[in-house]
């Protein structure tokens, strides 16, 4: 590699890197705690706990579990009611005062078994939800969320250029060699990429999926336009009917896809269905395809599957970097090498910016001294 391209590279590596380093630090020490997220709740005591039951004991209507849901919250409606993919003893029914509201919503944790109320988990309030927000949108919603995919994909770049960078500068060391007794800096350097090289393909795959959840918005609203639209295209202008059954929309989404199961239903009106449709979303019951799901549209007034079709790549792969971005698909194992990674990450992300400033602060001494030099020679040139 030509000096010109080393400087290039290392040009791209040490800007980017600055640019969203400390962004990338915050999205790192949020992470850590995201990726315990259950356990963390646990501890709190706000992850929501069903009474052990005997296995075959039946499960009440979702009708009525709406009716016990509306007589907690009586001014709020039903926007979505979802369950955990390994746990079908508990529904989650999430209320607001409309369809579309994105504040003051009300979720009740509610027995699938009994109707009894579990707990209401906090959706805007909490450690957790803290936590949540500023590493998904800084507290600042779409704007925030496309910063951070910003900030990503200047990440992407600085790991690809410090990739590059490496190969050169390991043909001067041994693998992993790090110089302990040389200069402080030249330990913390020889650290960094040790460091960095070890992390890198995690590095660039959370990195990756990171970018893709923060563009999860637009991912949506484009699903929305193109698929979901053509779905809907045949009740464009017509009023909606009287909402019917719960229970029966979700028994007639059973049967259209009886191999999958219930992720969740969006109720008339909300994003993810329509003014005359209840939204079931069902998913795979294997490894992979418990993260995919098909959307199944169910007349509100009659029951019946009026379309149905596979997500299409896009979204798809938004479902599949969500997991990924968080180690779930491996069980504890998993997120325990996921949390290591991480806090590796951030000693690498800590040491560049040492580096940086130690650099900095070198070359201002080096300057110094030479100004000083040039002063001295200066003075004894005008000395008689």
């Amino acid at each position: 590699m030509s000096v010109r391209s080393m400087k290039v590279w290392s040009w791209l590596h040490t800007w980017t890197s600055l640019v969203c380093m400390l962004f990338m630090l915050l999205l790192c020490l949020t992470g850590l705690p995201l990726i315990f997220h259950h356990e963390i709740g646990h501890l709190l005591g706000t992850e929501i706990e069903a009474p052990e039951m005997p296995a075959d004991t039946p499960h009440i209507s979702l009708d009525r579990i709406l009716q016990i849901g509306e007589a907690r919250h009586p001014s709020q409606g039903g926007m979505f009611i979802s369950r955990e993919p390994d746990d079908d003893r508990v529904w989650y029914l999430t209320m607001a005062d409309t369809p579309t509201s994105t504040s003051g919503l009300h979720q009740v944790a509610i027995d699938a078994r009994t109707g009894e109320i579990l707990g209401e988990p906090q959706l805007e309030s909490g450690f957790m939800y803290i936590v949540n927000s500023l590493h998904i949108d800084l507290f600042a919603g779409l704007p925030g969320m496309l910063f951070l995919g910003l900030m990503g994909v200047l990440l992407l770049i600085s790991l690809i250029s410090g990739a590059v960078l490496y190969a050169p500068f390991m043909q001067k060391l041994a693998f992993g060699e790090v110089r302990r007794q040389r200069t402080k800096r030249l330990k913390w350097l020889d650290l960094h990429n040790l460091l960095g090289i070890v992390t890198l393909v995690w590095f660039l795959v959370v990195g990756a999926t990171g970018v893709l959840n923060a563009w999860a918005d637009l991912i949506v609203k484009a699903w929305q336009n193109d698929q979901l639209s053509t779905m809907l295209a045949p009740y464009h202008g017509q009023p909606p009917q009287e909402r019917g059954s719960l229970e029966a929309a979700v028994q007639s989404a059973r049967a259209y896809l009886p191999d999958m199961q219930i992720q969740f239903v969006a109720f008339p009106g909300t994003s993810f269905s329509s003014p005359h449709h209840y939204g079931v979303f069902m998913h795979g019951n294997q490894a992979l395809t418990a993260h995919l799901s098909q959307p199944v549209l169910v007349d509100a007034s009659t029951a019946q599957v009026t379309d149905s079709r596979p997500l299409p790549w896009y979204f798809n792969a938004l479902q599949l970097s969500r997991p990924l971005h968080f180690g779930d698909y491996g069980g504890k194992a998993l997120q325990i090498i996921w949390a290591v990674l991480d806090v590796l990450t951030i000693i690498v992300l800590a040491s560049g910016l040492y580096l940086w400033l130690a650099k900095r602060g070198r070359r201002k001494a080096g300057a110094s001294a030479l100004a000083r030099t040039n002063q001295s020679s200066t003075d004894a040139r005008l000395q008689p």
